[in-house]
Formats: structure tokens, sequence, C-alpha cells
């Protein structure tokens, strides 16, 4: 009968290792809480998570879903997880479209439009994200027309309280366009997006797209030129070599970076509590100074990130399977 642990094996011995360090890890991980929890009860100071259940006793200003003062603290962390979800996808987005517009133009035979792109990576991405964010900021609250003299573009309206614009109306049961006009005092009707997400927005947006565009740009320059000739030879035009040809073959080296561009721009998302939108880490300062609880406020923001940031790797990680089997 085969034995079930043999020291000489060294498969057997790494196993036995990895599972000696898990084991410290957990007791380590159980005797810091242990103490935290002990010297917290000592001083007086409350702990746990039994807040989230409490009512919330503040109002936030923008969500996508239904939340008011009554509504729980669990409830006003999800409205902050969904706020920070919003902004990060859309961000993925428009970093990777603009991105891919910016990498493409830099290997571009038009001296303008490279000089322009190159301009543009290296301003962005040499400027710290939060100024850029200030600048952004201040440029929608303190620039832009008032309410009464707002800019408008057919049925969109900008100006400092933010971008208006048609939406579908479902209350009647018919699908019917609600479209926003200008009132005494504000945009009325249609949907809106309010400065601060458009900041934000634009500022990670940005400002990732610069480092995007310099991934997409070594992707192409890492393809052979024989493929981008033997296209030609078969009568692909630059655009449809570029979409047929160099991109897919460029997935397998740009993808692999990429990733950490759109982790680095979900956790840069944390410093939306800088321009007021209220993401998750603003309705954890909101908590903290409410109800004390410090350590188990940081400990979901921790939470919430790495789910995130777990989550994001996981998806790419499968896309990068993919492209590769396609490749192949």
């Amino acid at each position: 009968m085969k034995r079930f642990w043999n020291w000489r094996s060294q498969a057997w011995r790494g196993r036995a290792f990895q599972l000696l360090a898990l084991a410290c890890l957990i007791t380590l991980v159980w005797w810091l809480a242990s103490n935290t929890a002990q010297n917290l009860k000592a001083r007086g100071i409350q702990s746990g998570f039994d807040f989230l259940t409490q009512p919330a006793g503040f109002d936030i200003g923008e969500s996508l879903m239904t939340f008011s003062s009554t509504d729980t603290y669990w409830q006003a962390f999800l409205a902050g997880l969904l706020n920070t979800l919003r902004v990060a996808l859309l961000g993925i987005v428009l970093a990777s479209l603009v991105g891919l517009a910016v990498g493409v133009g830099r290997l571009g035979g038009n001296v303008l439009a490279k000089g322009l792109c190159t301009s543009y990576v290296e301003l962005f991405r040499n400027v710290p994200l939060l100024l850029q964010l200030l600048l952004w900021y201040l440029l929608f609250t303190e620039v832009l027309p008032a309410a009464d003299s707002a800019w408008r573009l057919g049925p969109v309206f900008l100006s400092k309280g933010g971008l208006s614009y048609p939406w579908p109306d479902f209350q009647s049961g018919a699908a019917a366009w609600n479209f926003p006009r200008q009132g005494e005092f504000a945009i009325e009707g249609g949907a809106s997006l309010t400065p601060e997400f458009m900041a934000l927005l634009l500022g990670l947006s940005l400002y990732t797209a610069a480092f995007a565009a310099e991934v997409i740009r070594a992707g192409l320059q890492a393809v052979p030129p024989g493929q981008a000739e033997a296209a030609a030879v078969l009568g692909l035009s630059r655009a449809q070599t570029l979409r047929l040809v160099q991109l897919p073959l460029a997935l397998r080296v740009i993808i692999p970076p990429m990733t950490n561009q759109y982790l680095n721009l979900t956790k840069n998302s944390s410093l939306a509590v800088a321009i007021g939108y209220p993401d998750v880490v603003s309705i954890a300062n909101t908590s903290i100074n409410q109800t004390g609880r410090a350590l188990e406020c940081i400990t979901l923001i921790m939470a919430v990130y790495l789910l995130l940031s777990l989550s994001t790797s996981a998806l790419m990680g499968l896309y990068n399977r993919r492209a590769a089997l396609i490749e192949r």
C-alpha cells in the first residue's frame, strides 16, 4: 500500500510547507483580531459590524439606487459600491478607446497626429492624478455657465449643474423620451451627470489612457512587420490590417499589462473623496465620523477593493487565455 506521506517526496514536502504556512497565517490573523478586540473593549471602545444594520442618518447626493437617511449603513455601503463600479466600468471602456486611438496615432505616418498623441501621453501621465481631478472639477464648477445660461447642443445641456440629456421614461408603461428643459434655477427633466462624476470619470480615464496608449503601442510594435506586409499583398487596407491582423496578434502582449492599468484605475477611484463624489471610501469616511468604527469601515474598504481587483484579474485572465487559444 502506498503511504499517505513521504518526506522524501518533493511534492509532498511542498504541500506540507504550504499547509504549515497557511496555518501560521490563520493563527496570526486570529491573534491580531482577538488582541485588537480585547484592547478596544478594555478602553471602552465599541467594536463589531453590528452598526451596519442601524439607520445611517445621512443622505447620499448621487446614487444608482434609492437611498434615504432612514436606510441602514450596509445599504449606504452598497450605494457607494455601485457608484464605484459605475465610474470604474465606464472609465475602463473610455480609457481603452482613448488609449487605442492615441497608441495607434503614435505609430501613424502623420507627423502632426503623432506629435499630438506623444504630447498627450507625456502630459497626462506626468501630471499627478489628484491634480488632474481637481482641475477637471474646477472646470465644471467654476468655468461652465450657470443653469440659466447653460450651453445647449440640441436636447443636451451643459452647465455648472452637470450634463443633462434625454432619457427614456417607462413609468407610463410605454417608452417615452423625457427631454431636459431649462428651468428658472436649474435644468429640469431628462437624466443628468453631476460635475463630480464627470470630473472623476474624465480624470481617471484620460490619465489611465496615457498609460494604456503606451501598452498598445508596444504591443503593436511586437507584431512582426511581415504580418502587415502579407496583409498588404492580400489587398487589405491599413485599417483592415490593423483590425484583422495586427491587433489580434498583439493581444497576448497587450492584455497582461493592460490588466494592471484597469486595476490601477479601479483603485485610483478612491481619490473621488477629494472632489465630493460619494464612492465607497466617501461613505466609509462619513460612517467613521458618525459611529467611530474606524477599523471596521477600513476593513470593508479593503474587502471591496480586494474583491474588485480579484474579479478584474480573473476576467482578464479568462480573456487572455481565450485570446491565446485564438492565436494558436
